[in-house]
């Protein structure tokens, strides 16, 4: 196993002791420096460094030490999937194995001594991760980690999970969520949501110039290049949101499909799909407002790329990171757009504190 190693120049005194640990243990070090206790490095460089190659995977895990082990740690942290901590004794390197599923230990030169690190090393690599509650703690962390708020910049690339944080959304769905609200309101406020959305979920479509003739003069302006674009809601839920997006694209096609959640199981079942003949030339967005365990949104995107669809984003109200998980574990390349990110799961699989069934709660069949 390949583990990661890196320091500064206060960090130095730690690293061989380090590397000797690891050698004992039979594992391979990947040593990114520094390579003396002279000053003018800076710590971020380094850790970066060390960070990346376990993002990558090229290493297993990482050890990085600085003064502190603090500085490291932050600047570790930054890189995707890393998960760095700074451990002075045996305790806290078990813990943050046990609870955290640290892959980057950090360790602090000015805080404690060469001879401390086998016993701090040995219990990291000695423990094992204890999943359960710790997993889906670490899963919204995740979850938070690929998310980009919407503040009304242009955001691009695939892969994204985009969390609306909008005034006007944010009070529109904590009317949605109480359990008074009637039916009547609760049709009226998905669509609402649901055209505010639309904004950016179509932030990204192409614009080309063209000439055209005002009251007072010719000029140019600026129109959409002619960019097809469907919207498929899954049935029944996702038909509450079809208005509200066709108010501001009235031109978008409209497909279906019919999932049903098996009660047992807790997997879609297909019984219906319905999209337009030329769906591989045109953007689609799939609609359904609860994201929960993530298998119909991942079973509706399959169905659409199985039919050609190329580029397909989610599009929901409000989702569990358990949701998101899977949808971006089984189509790496889908954008999801959600108005809330919610906690977990129940033993149901309802989104806690969600909103109950929207199915229901739409049409008035609970």
């Amino acid at each position: 196993m390949k583990v990661a190693v890196g320091c500064d120049h206060a960090g130095f005194v730690l690293k061989n002791a380090v590397l000797d640990f690891l050698r004992a243990k039979g594992l391979e070090p990947l040593d990114f420096g520094a390579f003396s206790e002279e000053g003018g490095d800076d710590y971020p460089d380094v850790a970066l460094k060390v960070a990346r190659a376990v993002s990558s995977e090229e290493a297993a895990c990482g050890v990085l030490m600085c003064g502190t082990g603090a500085g490291v740690s932050i600047a570790a942290n930054k890189v995707s999937g890393v998960r760095a901590v700074p451990c002075h004794t045996a305790e806290m390197a078990r813990l943050a194995r046990a609870h955290n599923d640290v892959n980057v230990i950090t360790l602090g030169g000015r805080v404690i001594k060469p001879e401390q690190v086998p016993d701090i090393l040995e219990a990291w690599f000695s423990t094992s991760f204890e999943g359960g509650r710790h997993l889906q703690r670490l899963n919204k962390i995740a979850v938070a980690e690929k998310s980009t708020a919407i503040c009304g910049n242009t955001l691009e690339g695939a892969g994204r999970t985009v969390i609306f944080d909008h005034p006007l959304v944010q009070h529109k769905v904590g009317i949605i969520r109480r359990k008074d609200t009637t039916v009547k309101q609760f049709r009226e406020l998905l669509q609402e949501i649901a055209g505010l959305m639309v904004y950016e979920v179509t932030r990204s479509l192409p614009l080309t110039e063209i000439e055209v003739e005002t009251p007072i003069a010719k000029t140019t302006v600026r129109t959409l290049a002619g960019k097809k674009l469907a919207i498929v809601p899954v049935l029944r839920a996702g038909l509450g949101m079809v208005d509200g997006i066709l108010q501001i694209v009235p031109n978008a096609k409209v497909g279906h499909i019919g999932l049903y959640r098996d009660p047992e199981t807790l997997n879609p079942v297909e019984y219906y799909c319905k999209l337009p003949q030329d769906i591989q030339e045109r953007d689609v967005f799939v609609l359904d407002p609860m994201l929960a365990t993530g298998g119909s949104a991942a079973a509706a995107i399959s169905l659409i790329k199985k039919r050609g669809g190329k580029k397909v984003s989610l599009v929901c109200l409000i989702a569990a990171p358990e949701g998101i998980e899977r949808v971006h574990k089984e189509h790496p390349d889908a954008d999801i757009f959600i108005a809330a990110l919610d906690s977990h799961l129940n033993d149901h699989g309802y989104i806690v504190p969600g909103l109950g069934d929207a199915g229901d709660r739409l049409f008035g069949t609970k």
